[in-house]
């Protein structure tokens, strides 16, 4: 069943779940890196896919994408949502996703956001208090009236295991599923940044944007291909009895290896964080070299800090020896660019892991995001 939005949308909206065909092929996928979505030109623009990650027998979504000039009436695409290019009206639920029509000189397009008031990027403050782009709400607490009132062409949401957006079907908005934070690699995820590109009819510049990228994060990972000491490396901190710790495959473990670093649970097989009480982690990584740890809170990390909180952080080796990597998220804007900057974080990790390599090659680099806690 497809579900007409009106003449001012110009987009179609389907509910049906999409079953993956024995016959879909990842041939003439515009995508390298990124593994939870593909896209193929086609006569009217591009058919694209989401993925779903936690069940490879179906999607999260396919959209027909038509290209200005193209009707909409001509695409017959099963179980396609029709999306008419270039957006107008965009909602988007995370700031990985409005970061990128910032820097791509689209954020005209974003009419509504999450979470306004954590916002750290000033430009995106500015547009909210001048009421360019509306706050509509929190993850929990959605204001469902002004989103309806909004008329949006698509809403850009990130997927969970677990949750239901069928009540944003009355918003009559194209639901699109935004999983770039599920990408298990650094490239994968900024990849997402050429997604924007095709829904904001800007390809072009999305591309050579995320060419840029991956040059210098290629570029980066060469000089740390043959250090011989490689230093050891855990990560986070125990909350509520638990330490979730990342996955050898996961996107900080990625990190970790290509910035010349052995990662303690680098043979773990999932790319996804589990669960393991303080005991356990101290036995493995008491005498890991370096500890990353990001700080959400607004309160300095401090050494004297992190003894209070919890007197075993103090037996491990990386807090003696003062070895601990922090990225304070709030000052530093994490969550909002550091996706779309894998290789400022490569960087930023390669200047704590191997200073001399840093030196050798940029003198002058000064990290954003990940520094050696004084």
């Amino acid at each position: 069943m497809l579900v007409m939005a009106s003449c001012k949308n110009h987009t179609q909206k389907n509910v049906i779940p999409v079953a993956v065909s024995q016959q879909d092929s990842i041939v003439g996928n515009l995508f390298r890196y990124a593994k939870n979505v593909v896209a193929f030109p086609t006569g009217y623009g591009y058919l694209l896919e989401v993925l779903n990650p936690w069940d490879s027998t179906a999607k999260l979504g396919r959209f027909a994408l038509v290209d200005a000039g193209h009707s909409s009436d001509a695409v017959h695409e099963e179980g396609a949502v029709v999306v008419q290019l270039p957006v107008q009206s965009v909602i988007s639920f995370s700031s990985t996703q409005w970061s990128v029509f910032l820097e791509l000189g689209e954020i005209e397009r974003v009419k509504g956001i999450l979470e306004g008031r954590n916002i750290h990027c000033p430009e995106m403050h500015r547009l909210l208090a001048e009421g360019v782009v509306k706050d509509v709400g929190t993850e929990s607490a959605k204001n469902m009236e002004l989103m309806i009132s909004m008329h949006p062409d698509i809403i850009l949401y990130s997927p969970y295991f677990d949750g239901n957006q069928e009540p944003l079907s009355v918003t009559g908005a194209a639901l699109f599923p935004f999983a770039d934070y599920l990408e298990s690699t650094p490239l994968g995820r900024a990849e997402w940044i050429r997604v924007v590109g095709l829904l904001s009819g800007c390809s072009d510049r999305a591309d050579a944007w995320f060419d840029d990228i991956e040059r210098r994060y290629n570029e980066l990972k060469d000089w740390c291909a043959d250090v011989q000491e490689r230093p050891t490396v855990f990560s986070d901190l125990a909350f509520n009895g638990q330490w979730y710790v990342a996955g050898g495959k996961s996107y900080i473990a990625q990190l970790f290896e290509d910035a010349g670093a052995d990662y303690i649970w680098k043979d773990d097989p999932s790319t996804a964080s589990f669960p393991l009480d303080s005991e356990t982690i101290l036995a493995k990584a008491q005498h890991a070299d370096f500890w990353r740890i990001a700080n959400s809170s607004s309160l300095p990390m401090t050494y004297e800090r992190l003894k209070k909180e919890n007197a075993v952080y103090a037996l491990f080796d990386a807090y003696k020896r003062h070895k601990i990597i922090v990225c304070d998220i709030q000052d530093s804007g994490y969550f909002e660019t550091s996706q779309i900057e894998p290789d400022i974080l490569l960087a930023d990790f390669i200047c704590c892991f191997h200073p001399e390599i840093m030196a050798a090659h940029q003198p002058d680099y000064r990290t954003k995001y990940y520094r050696l806690l004084k």
